[in-house]
């Protein structure tokens, strides 16, 4: 009996080496990537994270929708004026009226 109890410890310690060498494997690999990726974002800038809540969400909905706005009056000057100034035109006064616009329309 302590024979088979001996025998059985020592195949539950040699499972238990085998799992413990491959978690300590396991965990050199993941140490090793975590040094490489370190070591190639501290070269980039860092992310910056865009604003969230209430407000930063109404400002991005009322951008969307100015700039909505901008695009289908543009697309109608391209399709209704066929000279080429007049649809430049109309784009670069869209691109400097925006914040104008915003202000006017969107600001309390």
């Amino acid at each position: 009996m302590s024979k088979e109890r001996a025998r059985r410890r020592e195949e539950r310690q040699r499972e238990a080496a085998v799992l413990t060498a491959a978690r300590a494997a396991e965990a050199e690999r993941r140490e090793r990537r975590d040094a490489r990726v370190r070591a190639m974002t501290s070269r980039l800038p860092a992310r910056r994270t865009r604003p969230t809540g209430i407000l930063a969400a109404r400002r991005r909905r009322q951008w969307q929708w100015l700039l909505g706005g901008l695009l289908v009056a543009n697309v109608a000057v391209w399709v209704f004026v066929p000279e080429w100034s007049a649809r430049l035109g109309a784009l670069v006064v869209s691109v400097l009226a925006a914040p104008v616009l915003f202000t006017l329309l969107f600001r309390r």
